[in-house]
């Protein structure tokens, strides 16, 4: 019973009342068809807002997020990152969305289509009277048949060439603001993932790999950095701007007089004590300076500030210095040069120092923005990319452009099988389903063939956002397809007309499409599971 003396929900057993919901007349429920109906609308909202932007045709969104800043992008995460969505299940396609982003880093907008285009097919489904669990089956043995299907027919990658990861980067970045520079960005990304892989383990820690942005300039100005970007310029305006052959000493300790732990008060009584204590703490800034001098170190990378005295101190010693310095940078540095971290002034020696051929600092952009470039590495484990743009909003997009591309990359060296892009392997898969539908029973017929349907809203999407013809344009292509029997027909978003992937080098990553699959289709499933939903008043339940 509750507070105000009424059962809510009550069920008769044996004529003893029992509380299933309390306060449910507080509550907003929706169940059975009404309910799934409803959470499938919420999510074909999600899709068709961010349908328009997929392909290298693709139209960009711009959003004003809460703090009042621009995004300007077409990337589907990044879009449906700063999106007020408030439904629950809507909400599951921006996870889904960051999914993609997080472990494949491409094909974020094509995932969120393609849940949709199933969702809309289990829509026609339910209104047939066709069971949730015999759509759902049915989608997870769709999903089967065409995740067996890109495996059966994928090209392998060798790595030790080139061509075809640049192929991939560009296919990635062809979509992208940075489009016009393709090859430029494509030839930094493959660079850099090569640059720090371990290909004999198949392995890339994109750790390693520092993506950093500057207002100002032309994107042709960016360019890739064989060891460290750092976003800060030298403590003093006057120090060297290059040290060749640099001996690097890497400080967590600060230049500064050591404090006590404990609260303190000290008093000064005359001019002599003033005097006594000025020269103490004169005296430490010294020692510190002069420890660094003979340990042979030329440039000091610090993780903390310096004071005034020991800035002063380091410029007449003639030894540039950064301070404020970020323990992950401190990290790549120290695996690019091989310097050890230094806690104490007192542990320092030659032998915890690290090498470069080069620190410099650099200007940047139209903004006399300032960067400290370290070069030339000895282990060369580190790579950094600096990218310029005409303003904030371009270098923003141009970073996260970049960063799909670098994890496409990425995705080669771990598992290097390659599809052809332009929608091919979607018409390819929809026609291995579509001819796997005669050995389904009953029901799940249909819901295999609304899979291989489905499949197809991707490269009608990706026609209809270069200026054709969708379903036309797709229909082509899948006749080709058939008619040739070749799979690595697609779509040309220039002419619309069908044309061999292959021959035209556009390729994707077999796990950026097995990973689309496979997360849409649970994504479906779960919506498709749901039966209920209660919506508790708010107000209920701050009371």
């Amino acid at each position: 019973m509750n507070p105000s003396g009424h059962f809510g929900g009550l069920a008769e057993i044996g004529g003893a009342p029992i509380i299933i919901v309390e306060g449910e007349q507080n509550k907003s429920r929706l169940t059975g068809l009404e309910a799934r109906k409803a959470n499938i609308q919420a999510c074909l909202d999600v899709a068709n807002m961010i349908k328009t932007s997929f392909g290298p045709r693709g139209l960009d969104k711009i959003i004003t997020t809460k703090d009042g800043d621009l995004v300007v992008s077409n990337d589907g995460a990044i879009i449906l990152k700063h999106l007020p969505i408030s439904h629950e299940c809507a909400k599951l396609f921006v996870d889904l969305s960051r999914s993609q982003d997080m472990q494949i880093g491409d094909g974020t907008t094509g995932i969120v289509i393609l849940a949709g285009a199933l969702l809309e097919q289990a829509l026609e489904l339910l209104d047939m009277k066709i069971h949730p669990i015999k759509i759902a089956d049915g989608f997870d043995f769709a999903a089967t048949v065409a995740i067996d299907w890109l495996h059966a027919h994928h090209a392998a990658v060798e790595l030790a060439s080139e061509t075809q990861l640049l192929q991939v980067a560009k296919t990635s970045l062809c979509s992208k603001i940075i489009s016009a520079k393709a090859d430029l960005f494509a030839d930094m990304c493959v660079r850099a993932v090569l640059g720090v892989a371990d290909v004999a383990r198949r392995d890339c820690c994109l750790d390693l790999i520092s993506v950093e942005c500057k207002p100002g300039g032309s994107l042709e100005e960016s360019l890739m950095v064989n060891g460290i970007a750092l976003d800060k310029e030298f403590s003093h305006s006057q120090m060297p701007k290059t040290v060749n052959d640099a001996r690097i000493a890497l400080l967590c300790c600060p230049f500064e007089p050591p404090k006590p732990k404990t609260k303190h008060k000290l008093e000064i009584s005359s001019a002599a004590a003033y005097d006594a204590l000025a020269e103490q703490e004169a005296a430490y800034f010294s020692n510190m300076v002069q420890r660094v001098a003979e340990s042979g170190a030329t440039v000091v990378i610090c993780q903390w500030g310096f004071d005034d005295e020991a800035n002063h101190l380091l410029l007449k010693a003639g030894i540039p210095a950064v301070r404020w310095v970020s323990g992950k940078e401190l990290e790549m540095i120290s695996l690019a040069t091989g310097a050890q971290l230094v806690a104490r002034f007192e542990d320092l020696s030659a032998e915890r120092l690290g090498r470069a051929q080069t620190v410099r600092e650099v200007s940047v952009g139209t903004e006399d923005q300032r960067m400290v470039l370290i070069e030339g590495c000895p282990t060369q484990k580190a790579v950094s990319i600096l990218i310029c743009g005409s303003n904030r909003s371009v270098a923003d997009e141009a970073k996260r452009s970049v960063h799909d591309a670098i994890c496409t990359v990425r995705n080669l060296v771990v598992n290097p099988a390659v599809v052809p892009g332009g929608c091919a392997s979607e018409i390819a898969c929809s026609l291995a389903v579509s001819a796997a539908v005669p050995s389904q029973v009953s029901h799940r017929q249909f819901a295999v063939q609304a899979f291989a349907d489905a499949l197809l809203k991707l490269p009608q999407q990706l026609a209809a956002n270069a200026g054709f013809q969708g379903f036309q344009v797709a229909t082509a292509a899948r006749a080709a397809q058939l008619q040739l029997q070749d799979s690595s027909i697609g779509i040309d978003c220039s002419s619309g007309e069908p044309r061999s992937m292959s021959a035209a080098g556009v390729f994707e990553s077999l796990d950026s499409k097995v990973h689309q699959i496979l997360l849409a289709t649970q994504i479906v499933k779960m919506v498709l599971r749901i039966d209920d939903v209660i919506e508790c008043d708010k107000s209920q339940q701050l009371r």
